[in-house]
């Protein structure tokens, strides 16, 4: 079993424990909350993105509760939520693992009513539509999954019904990670990954539900595969873009296939590879050391996730009043911006806003220059002054989203095929 303190770094995070100070002189006055549930111990397991030992720290400060938190991979997560019951109190993960962990009954709904900010919270995850005239895109939208006919609710129904399988917490558009200073040109397709001007020096992410979304992107942007969903291929759109790849991989194409945020750093900041799979904390930290790196926008558009807390079916009394409590503190603003300026978004944005300067707010969220250094939580140099975010505001980067991370029904056929291909 990989150690926590190592998969912190395993899934989009280049989050460390301690530094996480902010000054108090710029924070507004800390919200009052109930006594009833102080000292009470809450378990929570999720991915490095948001598990981290900052918020227990905090929510610990502000509310006396203890939260004992686990890091696990992607696949370690859905597997603990699915078949593990007794083991959590709360679920931190992606909404399309849903799809897979809902079904089982281990999760229970939760009371949208109970939510204070629930009617702050982007439309992303309550009807699909960043502003009413978006486009909802393919895969698995979190709406989707979002919501449940009743308390008792096993399926997932298409309207916001007050009854929610997850409450949203982070989220983020996804795209391809380069070294301008080694590459030397423009950038603006995803079909660049399979360019074989860049041959040896490309990687894409050995994470078969990631990956071949990606691999999705490319291949529709050639012109290659046309799929009538990406997020729900067909296996003949599987094998054609499993090929595509698997032919560019024997002709060289590819330096590496990573699964841990560290190695797709390493990889990036040796000039070992210059274009990439990246998550945007894995652009961070190649940043911090000096190295240029960008998270190139994309004609085609991004691929996105999200994720939220879930609470476990056995979790009541107290330790219920407890997580929903712990719930509406997340979503009071603390934690986004803390989150924020890790290049992720809040679900309810407005509320991060009151923890993050102006100079933070105009350049994280209004895509506006700089008007002083932008750092992370930690204190490592991110931008400087008259920088602009890659991919500009929320709204351009979120409105171009074309497709969601997502569980396909051909899912085992599509994770052989991804193994095979890794194998070839």
């Amino acid at each position: 079993m990989t150690t926590i303190s190592k998969v912190r770094y395993s899934r989009r995070s280049l989050l460390k424990s301690g530094g996480a100070a902010l000054a108090a002189s710029t924070l507004p006055a800390p919200m009052v909350w109930g006594q009833e549930t102080k000292n009470i111990t809450l378990r929570q397991f999720g991915t490095g993105v948001s598990n981290l030992n900052e918020v227990a720290t905090k929510v610990k400060e502000d509310l006396g509760i203890n939260l004992e938190m686990t890091a696990l991979d992607t696949d370690s997560v859905t597997q603990r939520a699915a078949t593990q019951p007794d083991s959590f109190d709360i679920a931190d993960i992606e909404y399309f693992v849903a799809k897979k962990v809902w079904p089982t009954g281990n999760l229970q709904a939760m009371d949208a009513s109970k939510i204070a900010n629930y009617d702050k919270i982007v439309g992303i995850f309550r009807n699909g539509k960043l502003t009413p005239e978006s486009t909802i895109a393919q895969g698995t939208a979190p709406h989707t999954v979002g919501f449940v006919d009743g308390p008792g609710g096993t399926e997932f129904v298409d309207n916001e019904s007050g009854w929610m399988t997850l409450i949203p917490t982070i989220y983020n558009a996804d795209t391809l990670g380069i070294r301008p200073d080694l590459i030397g040109r423009p950038i603006t397709s995803w079909t660049e990954l399979l360019n074989p001007e860049f041959k040896g020096k490309a990687s894409i992410l050995d994470i078969s539900s990631i990956g071949i979304m990606d691999m999705a992107m490319v291949c529709e942007a050639m012109g290659e595969v046309t799929y009538g969903d990406k997020g729900n291929m067909t296996k003949e759109e599987i094998d054609k873009t499993i090929a595509i790849f698997t032919e560019a991989k024997k002709a060289g194409q590819f330096r590496a296939f990573w699964k841990s945020f560290d190695e797709s750093v390493n990889l990036m900041a040796s000039g070992e590879v210059v274009i990439q799979s990246m998550w945007s904390p894995a652009i961070t930290a190649v940043r911090s050391r000096g190295i240029p790196c960008v998270y190139q926008p994309l004609k085609e558009g991004y691929r996105s996730w999200g994720g939220g807390i879930g609470l476990s079916a056995s979790l009541s009394g107290m330790e219920l009043d407890a997580a929903y409590e712990y719930i509406n503190w997340y979503l009071s603003g603390w934690v986004g911006g803390f989150l924020m300026r890790q290049g992720y978004y809040s679900a309810v944005p407005e509320t991060s806003k009151d923890y993050m300067s102006e100079n933070e707010w105009g350049y994280w969220f209004e895509g506006k220059e700089s008007t002083a250094d932008i750092t992370s939580p930690f204190g490592d140099k991110l931008a400087g002054a008259g920088e602009t975010r890659d991919g500009g505001s929320f709204y351009d980067r979120m409105g171009a989203v074309a497709c969601w991370n997502s569980v396909m029904a051909e899912n085992q056929y599509m994770v052989r095929k991804w193994n095979e291909f890794i194998a070839a």
